[in-house]
């Protein structure tokens, strides 16, 4: 039994403006995502972009090689449905991310997040370069709780370090005494 593949069946692919932003078109046709939404795009560089993946097909169309196409189908189809759930997610996210990624523009906004957090990245890799586990753990507590959550298995085997180095201090200890 062999298995359907979709067979390209256009042409050409272009670019065309819509009142709601650029469309892609297969020989005049527009095209739909999987929902059955018009593909719709804000941008003409963009919706190129798209055309161009469409362009590029051989005889059978493979979605693996088309991912603007796939993230617009996903936006279009599943985003915007739920544009507020979405929106939440990458906020959350973003609480646990910045001291990572941090803006190289505008420099008002770098020059914010060095004075916000590189004092505490100083002090937080002194004090595990120092050994100061402890410390460390218990700056955490600072973050909120979306960053402590993202922290969690880090805090764990850290904290699991820390509970085998004071047994092994006191094993020592009492091996001392004797």
């Amino acid at each position: 039994m062999s298995i359907w593949v979709p067979k390209r069946f256009w042409k050409e692919a272009t670019v065309e403006r819509e009142a709601q932003g650029f469309g892609v078109r297969l020989d005049g046709r527009g095209v739909k995502t999987p929902a059955k939404t018009a593909l719709i795009l804000p941008s003409r560089a963009l919706a190129e972009a798209v055309a161009a993946e469409w362009d590029a097909q051989e005889e059978k169309i493979d979605p693996t090689t088309m991912p603007v196409t796939r993230a617009a189908n996903a936006a279009l189809d599943k985003v915007r449905a739920q544009f507020d759930e979405v929106a939440g997610l990458i906020a959350a996210y973003g609480e646990t991310d910045l001291l990572c990624y941090r803006a190289d523009a505008p420099q008002e906004l770098a020059d914010r997040q060095a004075e916000a957090w590189d004092p505490l990245l100083d002090w937080a890799e002194a004090a595990l370069g120092e050994g100061r586990l402890a410390d460390a753990l218990a700056e955490l507590q600072a973050l909120p709780e979306s960053g402590r959550a993202a922290m969690a298995d880090w805090t764990e085997t850290a904290q699991a370090r820390l509970d085998a180095v004071a047994a092994a201090e006191a094993l020592a200890a009492s091996l001392n005494v004797n």
